[in-house]
């Protein structure tokens, strides 16, 4: 079969997938009421998230981050998990001049280690945890003013408001990422992973 791409005067770039290997550092799940996140051993995982947390569910209301649609638009919920990695907070904390970001302040649900420029994993990537539970990447996770508020009022800044209007700023490409559950079970704190970097095709047409 002819390679379609040597025809082409600026051919897509492809770049080969790749494994990675990782641990689940720590887990964390929110109340129903509310996006803040509290540690827990252990995740049960369904096909519509994390059981009984805040941003479970097969489909979710559009926000700030959808202006294609209306706000409060239902529509599939591709968030639900938040993956979040220690290095990345902490060049966050340093930037907004503060000692520290915890991933509860923002809502994270799982603290990964062992995958460098975790914020930067394709859409598309695949985690396999050792137990038998798969995540699949949606996108990146947007960093917003609520989340910021909520590490100014943690981390004890005097303006809130500042530390809203901060974050956003600081934590580009750098606050994790959003994922949904492909295949459900339990995930156990300091789990092994596997990760699964699809081929990446950059698109320049």
């Amino acid at each position: 079969m002819p390679d379609l791409f040597s025809t082409i005067e600026t051919p897509v770039e492809i770049v080969p997938g790749r494994k990675l290997a990782a641990m689940a550092a720590a887990l964390y799940m929110a109340a129903s009421d509310h996006f803040e996140t509290r540690r827990v051993e252990e995740l049960r995982l369904g096909f519509d998230g994390i059981e009984g947390d805040f941003h479970a569910g097969a489909t979710r209301r559009s926000g700030g981050c959808e202006p294609w649609y209306a706000r409060g638009t239902e529509m599939r919920n591709e968030r639900q998990l938040s993956l979040v990695a220690a290095d990345e907070l902490a060049i966050v904390a340093e930037l907004m001049a503060i000692a520290e970001i915890k991933p509860e302040w923002i809502g994270a649900n799982l603290l990964i280690e062992g995958v460098p420029h975790l914020s930067m994993l394709p859409a598309g990537s695949l985690l396999f945890f050792k137990g038998g539970v798969t995540v699949k990447v949606d996108a990146q996770n947007g960093p917003c003013r609520f989340s910021g508020r909520s590490v100014a009022e943690h981390a004890g800044m005097t303006d809130h408001e500042a530390g809203a209007l901060l974050f956003p700023k600081a934590a580009k490409r750098l606050r994790g990422l959003v994922a949904w559950v492909e295949k459900p079970g339990v995930i156990r704190a300091g789990e092994e992973i596997s990760v699964r970097v699809p081929e990446q095709w950059i698109y320049r047409a």
